[in-house]
């Protein structure tokens, strides 16, 4: 495999030539004349791309012919110009402020910029078009530095999850235009009720460690902040569709009005996607949409915009068993139907997750002068569903050893039928979760030459009702079709206000200070765990930073930031959890050069509280957590771009960490152990990715992208079982732009070859353990893990039509 691999490279890289070359050059500035630092300039159909310097300048070396050079940066307007290089050419661009705020003012509050001491990241549209082929949003981000990506169905469709340097996606807080996406009470983010989000995101910034001040739950690994499709001047439409591996198919329709009037535009897109899934049974079926409206003028932006999904995914929770993983590794253990001496009858076919998820959002951007500026955003989000399953008495109390089936369960006697007394039953049940978010929030930003202030606040207030119904039951236990069996109400509300400045001292000084307060309120009643929750939370977050630039290209920077966070709903299931607290400190250094960036830092996350992953999850598939204690992360991440040729460039990553519980103590045989320091769960201590980019003519681009993720314990105790090997995947990724003069202004037809080499991997699981007595009186600690395999090599293709 490593062989084909570094054949593969020897291809991309055998393709230099020795042409004649000329400078293409420039500066970059705004209205004020001032040099603009940090804006993407690349030359369409071929790798060639850079940033201009701390001066506003950059630079090309490329062969005779005609180009054209595109320049965008965040809150200006992207400019375009066609060039015939015959000799050395300069090439200055001014650029205007963007009517469309929302970068500069909406996304200011979650955002950074490139002086900023925060460690980062810049997802861009072509960047997420590349491999936009159905894949859910998460796995289009696995090539980013420090992530490690997982899929239920084992095909990246369906229930997909993201973790950033260790921590799982509670820990990572998203946001969508600002507004939080992460459940309240869960703090999970589930992209299966978004289907086909990644069509409607006009660019992503991924940051690692605290970072900023957010709206909604701290982040304690990183935050994801999504923007929304940009208003666009001129009308558009597309059509794409892909088919793949699995029976993947999907279809989308995107759209957009342009300005109408001067002021008024309309856009949307409507998606559907289908997958059997890598794993039996693992099928899903999801709708997305997205509609917005906007209307603009020189100093106002007011947006309404509605998306959401409907998804019905066959569950895959269970993964599959240490022996089971090498002898049919693609078996489901969801569903499965016994008769009473536990001989298997079948699958129960509805084993389904079913859930609708709606959101509603109004944006108003207002600029008042070159220094003043307000942004207020108004969400609603609702959400209905259930999950459906069958309850099998012999599966579940001879195999998973729960007592669902048990009649107790439901406060019923044993029931006697034709003199048989019968204990338990099989019946099918609904998990139902009614749900209701509503959020608000308001920032001011000032800026001038030296200072930028921003201030803001957040409320939102979420209910969620929790009830089960039972379909149908084996033993008639005075149930009726769609009777509940238990009720639960919860309630969460959420105020916080930061306020955050970055402070310039010459061209090359800045310090930035950022202070947040949240106060949360958290109640719970009843639910399938008979909660009783009644929690409030006072959290006070500062951050601290500093940057500073030694020469054009060169810049470093130093930070620390606190951030506190409350338990989630499923803590409160499984014991008495505390708030958990994390002080992070960042030491990095970036490199800005026309033909090579990079960005490097340390970081050092220290835990007081912090709930990790056990490695066991419940009965509806989610991770379970507890307070650890002490704990740490110590890494260094390289994150690099290379321009080896004008036609071939290489994107490098890598991610070097030490993460440790201190003083880790566990039950083991009745007797509480002192374990020492043990490596955190779910914590691979090496994580690297690579992607080569070449364009051997123009419009045709071809990629290779590699990950590597070191071996890492789905436990904390280091349990054997428990650990996972590491693994190396190779993808293709094929992209061809056909211009035309009909019909279609462009076609681009995408292929995807995902594991091109058929690596047998895991990259999720989980660890659990269970005491069981002995004659003698003493316990013994038994163990079991679960395994979630992901798919040998498949495909996507994939086609565009842009009209």
């Amino acid at each position: 495999m490593k062989t084909v691999s570094i054949l593969l490279c020897a291809l991309f890289v055998s393709a230099s030539t020795f042409a004649q070359e000329f400078q293409l050059s420039g500066n970059v500035t705004n209205s004020k004349n001032e040099p603009i630092e940090g804006v993407s300039i690349f030359i369409k159909g071929i790798t060639t791309g850079t940033e201009t310097n701390a001066l506003g300048n950059y630079n090309f070396s490329l062969e005779k012919e005609q180009y054209t050079i595109v320049v965008s940066y965040v809150g200006m307007i992207t400019q375009e110009q066609t060039i015939n290089l015959e000799e050395d050419v300069t090439a200055n661009f001014v650029l205007l402020e963007d009517s469309e705020i929302l970068d500069e003012v909406l996304v200011r509050s979650v955002r950074v910029t490139a002086d900023s001491p925060i460690t980062y990241s810049n997802i861009s549209k072509e960047e997420i078009e590349d491999r936009n082929l159905g894949q859910d949003i998460p796995i289009l981000l696995n090539y980013q530095p420090a992530v490690v990506t997982t899929s239920d169905a084992g095909a990246g469709v369906g229930y997909t999850g993201i973790r950033v340097r260790g921590s799982d996606a509670t820990r990572v807080n998203v946001t969508i235009n600002g507004i939080p996406y992460n459940d309240a009470e869960s703090q999970g983010t589930f992209w299966v009720n978004l289907g086909d989000f990644a069509s409607s995101t006009e660019n992503i910034q991924l940051q690692r460690g605290v970072g900023t001040s957010v709206n909604g739950s701290g982040a304690f690994g990183a935050s994801l902040n999504i923007l929304t499709d940009a208003v666009k001047d001129e009308a558009y439409g597309e059509l794409s569709g892909s088919v793949g591996s699995f029976n993947t198919r999907k279809a989308t329709l995107r759209f957009g009005t342009g300005t109408l009037s001067d002021h008024f535009s309309v856009s949307g897109r409507l998606s559907k996607i289908d997958s059997d899934g890598y794993i039996d049974r693992a099928t899903s079926d999801l709708k997305g949409y997205f509609l917005q409206a906007a209307y603009k003028d020189d100093n106002t932006l007011i947006k309404a915009i509605t998306f959401g999904g409907f998804e019905e995914t066959y569950q895959a929770y269970y993964g599959v068993d240490e022996a089971t993983l090498q002898s049919d590794r693609t078996f489901n253990t969801v569903g499965q139907q016994f008769d009473r001496e536990g001989n298997f009858e079948g699958f129960y076919e509805n084993e389904v997750d079913n859930y609708r998820q709606d959101h509603y959002q109004l944006l108003w951007n207002e600029r008042y002068n070159n220094n003043w500026s307000t942004n207020v955003a108004l969400n609603y989000t609702r959400g209905a569903g259930y999950f459906e399953q069958y309850v099998d008495e012999f599966y579940y109390s001879n195999i998973l050893f729960s007592g669902d089936a048990q009649l107790d369960f439901f406060g019923v006697d044993p029931v006697t039928i034709d003199g048989e007394e019968f204990t338990t039953t099989d019946y099918v049940r609904r998990r139902w979760l009614d749900n209701n978010f509503l959020a608000v929030n308001a920032s001011v930003n000032y800026k001038n030459e030296s200072l930028d202030v921003t201030t803001g606040a957040f409320y939102s207030t979420y209910k969620g009702d929790h009830y089960g119904e039972i379909l149908s039951t084996e033993i008639p236990i005075g149930f009726l079709p769609y009777d509940r069996y238990y009720d639960g109400d919860s309630e969460k509300n959420e105020f916080s206000a930061f306020s955050k400045a970055t402070l310039k001292f010459g061209d090359k000084w800045s310090v930035y200070g950022d202070a947040q307060i949240r106060l949360v309120d958290y109640e719970a009643i009843g639910g399938s765990d008979d909660l009783d929750v009644d929690e409030s939370y006072t959290f006070f977050n500062p951050k601290l930073g500093t940057n500073y630039k030694l020469n054009t290209e060169n810049s470093l920077y130093l930070s620390y930031a606190r951030a506190n966070r409350e338990p989630n709903r499923t803590d409160f299931e499984n014991g008495n959890p505390e708030p958990e607290q994390l002080d992070d400190f960042e030491l990095g250094w970036r490199l800005n050069n026309p033909k090579f960036q990079i960005s490097t830092n340390v970081y050092y996350m220290n835990y007081n509280n912090q709930l990790v992953l056990t490695g066991e999850i419940d009965d509806v598939g989610s991770p379970i957590r507890a307070n650890s204690g002490s704990s740490y992360r110590l890494g260094l991440e390289v994150d690099a771009s290379v321009q080896i040729l004008k036609n071939l460039i290489w994107n490098p990553n890598m991610a070097i960490s030490t993460n440790k519980n201190r003083d880790f103590v566990t039950s083991l045989d009745g007797s509480l152990v002192n374990l020492g320091n043990t490596e955190i769960s779910y914590s691979p201590n090496v994580i690297a990715g690579n992607a080569i980019k070449y364009i051997p003519v123009k419009n045709l681009e071809l990629q290779m992208l590699n990950k590597y993720v070191g071996e890492q314990y789905l436990s904390n105790v280091e349990a054997p079982l428990s650990k996972l090997d590491s693994y190396f995947t190779t993808d293709l990724n094929v992209q061809y732009t056909f211009s035309t003069n009909s019909l279609f202004k462009e076609i681009v037809i995408t292929g995807l070859v995902n594991n091109i080499f058929s690596e047998e991997y895991v990259n999720n699981g989980y660890y659990f353990t269970f005491d069981g007595g002995n004659e003698d009186g003493s316990i013994t600690t038994f163990e079991g893990a679960g395994f979630f395999p992901q798919a040998k090599a498949n495909f996507l293709l994939g086609a565009t039509l842009k009209f």
